[in-house]
């Protein structure tokens, strides 16, 4: 079996979206039977800047249209999130021990209407808007430090 810490880190994108409220979207994955919440996010594929890599997995996640939402704050740095090892190798075929995600804040401009979960590949099964200090009681426990961090990261740019 492989030591997790012999693994890299899987490089990828996330994006905090707030409406007109200043509310937060998450979603409720299809793969996972816990009640848990999660923002967009996902991989970056081979030569594309995580800017780009968090706009395509908006809307393949929720169908938002990058003219509906406008960057406010990209997170200074990396955050990292490391799988539990029971995941570790059941999950992205065994080749990596978590996550390093580049973060960014964008403000939808668009109406509920235009969220569409229901998208070619679903990710999502359920999504709702969210209070930002709510977000770590929502996320999947291994999660919880990343979701932390991101709420640091941007918190000049949040309400309260």
């Amino acid at each position: 079996m492989t030591n997790p810490a012999d693994l890299p880190y899987r490089p990828c994108a996330g994006v905090m979206l707030l409406n007109r409220e200043g509310q937060v979207f998450v979603g409720q994955r299809l793969d996972s039977t816990l009640e848990a919440w999660q923002m967009p996010q996902g991989g970056i594929d081979p030569g594309e800047d995580a800017r780009t890599a968090a706009l395509r997995e908006l809307g393949e996640e929720t169908g938002i249209a990058p003219d509906l939402v406008e960057l406010i704050a990209e997170a200074p740095d990396e955050l990292f999130y490391d799988l539990p090892d029971e995941l570790v190798g059941k999950v992205w075929k065994g080749k990596w021990r978590g996550q390093r995600q580049r973060w960014f804040l964008f403000r939808f401009h668009g109406a509920d209407g235009d969220v569409r979960i229901d998208t070619p590949h679903p990710e999502f099964r359920a999504w709702r808007w969210l209070e930002p200090s709510a977000l770590p009681d929502v996320i999947v426990p291994f999660k919880r430090k990343l979701y932390q961090d991101v709420l640091a990261a941007f918190a000049a740019h949040l309400p309260g």
